[in-house]
């Protein structure tokens, strides 16, 4: 160095510091992007793959990630997060019911979807905002808290605005769960508690600070296991019983291209078809889906008499589905010809932007082509079809997500009838998350759980969540099966979701009363 020239200056050569706001900033989109990469990967848990541990995980990230952040705010954030990963990944084939067969720009289509995803997410953002604001004291507390307010937001998006219940945690634990056990007692949000108290548990034991992990596990471990273990002798318990002889029905699968259903140079095709399925099949009860004679007033004369002299023939029945003008409105109904004709169900729970416009959206219509949509819902007190001496609660389609609404036919009715329709959705995962749906029904009810669909998945659910009987989707065929009514009463068939969201309320308020006493183990540090 010449004699007098300045020494570099060690502050002006090195890089800038990082600030700690910017620290923090870079923190939280770290989290957020961890927390949807966990909402995503739950979606493995449900049907199709149906890796039920996966939702233990999926939730245990979640609440691991809750931890580490000190304001309701953050929390917020996290579980948004989630719930865009989880409705992104799970309910993305909603897209192609606007786009390929309703007509819509795709790219409005998929701005469409965005928003509904990121509404639903706004139920675990409540969550996450919940236990962050609300949370104090071991371990146990905190997996209690995050249960509760777990429940309480599902149990929300299942209810608020005619309620979207689909993908709820609890559906992933359908058998071979241990936790299956529990749905003929506490429901699909009673188990989504469970599965996200198990959850939350073991992540928070398994963060405790060094020192106290061994005896924060050896503490907290049994209450799961315990979960566990009493689950899986719930599951060994027969709440309900068959009764009387085995009802042979035949459910068809058309397996019609929605594109065609409503095509009239392609309806004369589509008769022909449900009828040949009709001939074909051989059960006392035979089952055509949802919409699939679309309306009564486009049957040429003699179409519908002579469905029923084919299957009264043989004294049996033909239940199908249609839509029935009523003083020029239409409902999506179920009609039975034949022996035992005359009878009829309405669906009483609609789908909105579907089959119904809700207030102040009407332009939504005007984006968007979908036929018949504007109906109007059946009546909520409808009885039970009368079939050989048996009852059969009849729903359609949508109508099998709202359990607490199923049971109003119960336990009057020894069998459940879906009649679906999601040809709308391509071959998506619509199809095996539905079944998964009905196979809880099943278990909530004690009943078996008949379905008969246009495209999949045409089968039959029993009440201990198995499926003896199924069509491969997308094939045209009909599922010959005999099942005997049931007769009993599950828990949750006497007193629907009420015990769940009570013990929900009943661990906030005790939590509450306990704020500011806190216990010796703690899991991780908040920032």
């Amino acid at each position: 160095m010449k004699p007098g020239a300045s020494r570099p200056s060690p502050e002006k050569d090195a890089p800038p510091a990082q600030t700690p706001e910017k620290g923090r900033r870079l923190e939280r989109a770290l989290f957020a992007a961890f927390a949807a990469v966990a909402g995503a990967l739950a979606v493995a848990a449900f049907a199709p793959l149906a890796w039920f541990p996966l939702a233990f995980a999926s939730l245990a990230m979640l609440a691991a990630l809750l931890e580490r952040t000190s304001s309701a705010r953050a929390g917020f954030g996290l579980g948004f997060a989630w719930g865009l990963g989880a409705f992104g990944a799970g309910v993305s084939w909603l897209y192609i019911a606007l786009e390929r067969y309703g007509g819509m720009n795709p790219l409005l289509a998929a701005f469409a979807i965005l928003l509904f995803c990121a509404y639903l997410a706004l139920y675990p953002a409540i969550a996450g905002a919940i236990y962050v604001r609300w949370r104090a004291g071991c371990a146990m507390r905190r997996a209690l808290l995050f249960a509760a307010a777990w429940l309480l937001a599902e149990w929300l998006r299942g209810t608020l605005f005619t309620g979207f219940p689909w993908l709820s945690i609890g559906y992933t634990q359908t058998p071979p769960s241990p936790l299956a056990g529990y749905f003929a007692l506490i429901g699909v949000y009673g188990v989504g508690a469970l599965t996200a108290f198990a959850a939350a548990l073991a992540a928070f034991c398994a963060t405790a600070p060094g020192c106290a992990r061994k005896k924060a596990v050896m503490l907290f471990a049994a209450p799961a296991m315990l979960v566990f273990a009493t689950g899986e002798g719930l599951s060994r318990h027969a709440w309900v019983a068959p009764e009387g002889e085995p009802l042979a029905v035949s459910l068809v699968q058309p397996n019609i291209e929605q594109s065609l259903k409503w095509n009239p140079e392609s309806f004369a095709e589509v008769l022909r078809i449900n009828a040949d399925l009709v001939r074909a099949a051989r059960g006392d009860v035979v089952v055509l889906p949802e919409t699939a004679l679309a309306s009564l007033d486009w049957l040429p004369r003699g179409y519908l008499d002579m469905l029923t002299d084919t299957v009264g023939e043989r004294g049996g029945v033909l239940l199908t589905g249609a839509f029935v003008q009523e003083t020029g409105q239409y409902r999506n109904s179920a009609i039975a010809l034949g022996a035992g004709g005359g009878q009829h169900y309405a669906k009483r729970h609609l789908v909105p932007f579907g089959e119904y416009s809700p207030p102040l959206f009407g332009w939504f219509y005007r984006l968007v082509n979908i036929p018949m949509s504007q109906q109007v819902p059946g009546e909520r007190a409808q009885a039970p079809f009368a079939l050989h001496g048996r009852h059969i609660a009849v729903n359609i389609c949508y109508e099998d997500v709202f359990g607490s609404e199923l049971i109003s036919s119960l336990p009057q009715a020894g069998l459940m009838l879906n009649l679906s329709n999601l040809a709308w959705y391509g071959d998506s995962l619509a199809q095996p998350q539905h079944l998964q749906i009905a196979r809880v029904r099943a278990m909530e009810g004690g009943r078996p759980m008949l379905r008969s669909t246009n495209t999949g998945m045409t089968a039959l659910a029993l009440p201990d969540g198995a499926v003896p009987a199924m069509l491969p989707a997308f094939t045209r065929g009909v599922l010959e099966t005999r099942v005997p009514a049931y007769r009993g009463s599950t828990p949750y068939a006497r007193w629907g979701d009420a015990p769940a969201l009570a013990g929900a309320f009943i661990i906030l308020a005790v939590l509450a009363s306990m704020r500011g006493r806190h216990f010796s183990i703690r899991p991780l540090r908040r920032r």
